[in-house]
């Protein structure tokens, strides 16, 4: 009965034909006798066809395309593919991972297989739904494959091997005298011991030319990187944004004292009960987004091609985070809501994500404005960028000790400089101070926070 399907099969499908020496259980009535008999046969051939296993597994082509990114993002660049053409690949293991304008999206494979083809790749703009591999699924070959005994390999190996030449005895100590005067003649370490002179011992003639091995080894060079997708994306939107705003900053200066005793006070208890490392960046971002309310320009937006500003009544705010690959701002959300401990959660998971290249589009988008701290790399005062179309930016940065005047006397205080970057065509230097002043009070007595 298969012999007379297939055999309808290959009547109905016209295709090249392939002489088959030895065909298996499937072959048409003939088939068997003909094979037995040393004689080829002729039946059709189908390319798509699959092989079959003695294991009775079924195989299947899958194709891995491009999975869906983000409403706001159709396509991508093929960064890296982690396979080639017959390797094999686990179910729902990584294949690929393709860089977008804010994030990385891995590509993983749906069921277990062996790349069979790649469609794609790296370097390659590739749209959503776009496929870029072949992988014919199925089990491991290692489950199907018979293993020869290893008694019968071991034998075919020693009978392959090559006789030892036998030394004749004349020969054998022809050899070992001759071995006696290389040795007598180079000393044990293998040196020549003869005080004959050499060419090499000769004095050699100066080059003019020849480069000293010192300085070949710090002559200049340069080299050119393709930018990534990431990279181009930052420039064009930090040129976006000091082309559109009217960026002004104002400066103030904090004495970090209470908040540095209030931290060691409390960073082992909160550490313990909520496996928490308390900094500062959560009292910042508290602190801020206090002020943010007070001061509803801080956390507004301008549209002056529509004409409209955008207040809103609660606070987002996007924490600068540096990545492997850039800048991201990561959003951590209703941060006025939140208490200082539940701030430094949230800071240290998408700053986690950040690093990791494991950021979403959910944790990129949004954002009122935005919080950066190059006091981490030492920075003592500086003037960010506005993350556009936000309307303004804070900086913290390092802190140092400082002579400063406390109740008309000198002390060391440790100081920290703040600074807001903010756009001037909505907000004025009168918001812009009175907003530093908050966070200052805020900082210099953290216990105010806990009674807002």
């Amino acid at each position: 009965m298969l012999g007379k399907t297939l055999c309808q099969r290959a009547a109905l499908q016209v295709r090249p034909l392939q002489y088959v020496a030895r065909p298996s259980r499937l072959t048409p009535p003939g088939a068997r006798d003909a094979a037995r008999a040393h004689q080829k046969i002729q039946i059709p051939y189908t390319p798509s066809c699959r092989h079959f296993s003695g294991s009775g597994a079924r195989y299947a082509d899958l194709i891995v395309q491009v999975p869906p990114m983000a409403e706001s993002i159709s396509e991508g660049t093929l960064a890296t593919i982690h396979k080639k053409v017959g390797d094999r690949i686990g179910a729902d293991e990584e294949i690929a991972s393709i860089e977008t304008d804010k994030i990385d999206v891995a590509v993983n494979a749906a069921e277990e297989g062996v790349v069979a083809e790649l469609l794609a790749h790296e370097g390659d703009v590739v749209k959503v739904g776009q496929p870029i591999a072949r992988i014919e699924t199925g089990p491991s070959d290692s489950a199907t494959t018979s293993h020869v005994p290893e008694k019968q390999s071991s034998d075919k190996t020693a009978k392959d091997a090559p006789a030892p030449v036998q030394k004749e005895p004349g020969e054998s100590k022809s050899v070992e005298s001759k071995e006696k005067a290389i040795e007598s003649s180079t000393g044990s370490a293998g040196r020549v011991a003869s005080t004959s002179s050499s060419p090499e011992s000769l004095p050699q003639p100066i080059d003019e030319h020849a480069v000293d091995p010192k300085r070949e080894s710090s002559l200049r060079g340069e080299h050119m990187e393709k930018m990534s997708r990431m990279r181009k994306t930052i420039a064009t939107r930090l040129k976006q944004s000091q082309n559109t705003c009217a960026s002004l900053t104002t400066v103030q200066e904090i004495d970090m004292t209470a908040l540095m005793q209030w931290r060691v006070k409390h960073k082992e208890d909160v550490a313990k009960q909520y496996g928490v490392r308390l900094g500062y960046m959560g009292a910042f971002a508290k602190a801020t987004a206090l002020a943010a309310k007070q001061v509803p320009e801080i956390n507004a937006s301008i549209d002056t091609d529509r004409e409209v500003i955008t207040y809103r009544d609660y606070v987002d705010i996007s924490i600068a985070v540096s990545s492997p690959k850039g800048l991201v701002t990561p959003v951590v959300r209703d941060c006025d809501l939140l208490s200082i401990i539940e701030l430094e959660k949230e800071i240290a998971i998408v700053a986690q994500k950040a690093r990791e290249a494991k950021l979403t589009m959910d944790d990129l988008t949004g954002g009122n404005f935005s919080i950066s701290n190059p006091g981490i790399f030492n920075s003592l005062f500086g003037t960010p960028v506005i993350n556009y179309p936000q309307a303004a930016v804070f900086n913290m940065n390092t802190i140092k000790d400082r002579v400063v005047a406390v109740d008309g006397k000198p002390e060391i205080r440790p100081m920290m400089y703040i600074t807001v970057t903010y756009d001037h065509r909505l907000i004025d230097g009168r918001e812009a101070v009175s907003f530093l002043n908050i966070v200052k009070n805020y900082i210099e007595d953290p216990a105010r926070m806990l009674l807002e």
